[in-house]
C-alpha cells in the first residue's frame, strides 16, 4: 500500500456506485432468473473544480506513484466517510460475525448509526453499509455480507471511514485551459 490520498483540494463532485455480481437469464416469456455469485466493491469517480498547478501538482504526484492500477493505497471521502446520524463512543462488535452474516450486535456507543452510513471493521479492508437505523446498542443489520469472520469486541469505525482502493485503470489524463486552469477526474475501486 503507498500512503493515503492527498485531502486537498476537495472534490467537486463525487459519483458513488455499488455494484454486486450476478447471473441472469430471461426466458422468451420474460420469467428472470438472477444468482447471486458473492461479492459486492463500491466505486467511485471524483471530479475536482478548476485547479491552479500548484494545487494540482500534489495531486498528479501521488497518482504517479500508484503505476496505474498497480498500488492500493487509502482514501477518506468528504461527506460519505462521516456518519450522518448522532452516533457516538467506540463502537464495538458485540459478539463474534461469520462470512456471510448482515446482522451483527453492536454495543459501546451511544446515539443512531443511520441506515445509508458507512462503517469499517478493524480487522476488514472492506467497507459496509447500515441497511437500518441502529439507535444504541443492539442487532444492525448491513450489506453487504461480511467477507471474512469478526471476532467479538472488534472497533468499529463510523466517521472518517477509509476506503481501502486502487485506480480503475492504467491511463490518467488532465486538460490544462488556456486561462492555465487544470481540470481533472479520476476514478478509484474498491481493493479488498
Amino acid at each position: 500500500m503507498s500512503g493515503t490520498y492527498p485531502t486537498t483540494p476537495v472534490f467537486s463532485a463525487l459519483n458513488f456506485t455499488s455494484q454486486y455480481f450476478n447471473l441472469s437469464s430471461e426466458t422468451i416469456s420474460g420469467r428472470i432468473q438472477v444468482r447471486n455469485i458473492g461479492g459486492q466493491r463500491f466505486s467511485f469517480t471524483a471530479s475536482y473544480p478548476p485547479m491552479t498547478r500548484t494545487e494540482f501538482q500534489p495531486v498528479i504526484a501521488f497518482i504517479m506513484k500508484q503505476r496505474g492500477k498497480a498500488e492500493t493505497f487509502t482514501i477518506v471521502l468528504p461527506e460519505i466517510s462521516d456518519a450522518s446520524g448522532d452516533v457516538s463512543g467506540t463502537m464495538l462488535a458485540n459478539g463474534a460475525g461469520t462470512i456471510g452474516d448482515t446482522l451483527i450486535g453492536v454495543d459501546g456507543f451511544t446515539g443512531t448509526l443511520k441506515a445509508g452510513d458507512l462503517f469499517k471493521f478493524a480487522g476488514h479492508d472492506k467497507i459496509y453499509m447500515a441497511t437500518s437505523d441502529r439507535s444504541g446498542p443492539g442487532a444492525l443489520s448491513f450489506e453487504p455480507a461480511l467477507i471474512s469472520s469478526v471476532s467479538d469486541n472488534e472497533v468499529m469505525s463510523y466517521d472518517a471511514v477509509p476506503f481501502k482502493v486502487r485506480l480503475t485503470n492504467d491511463v490518467q489524463e488532465f486538460a490544462v485551459a488556456t486561462d492555465l486552469h487544470y481540470s481533472y477526474e479520476i476514478d478509484f475501486v474498491e481493493a479488498i
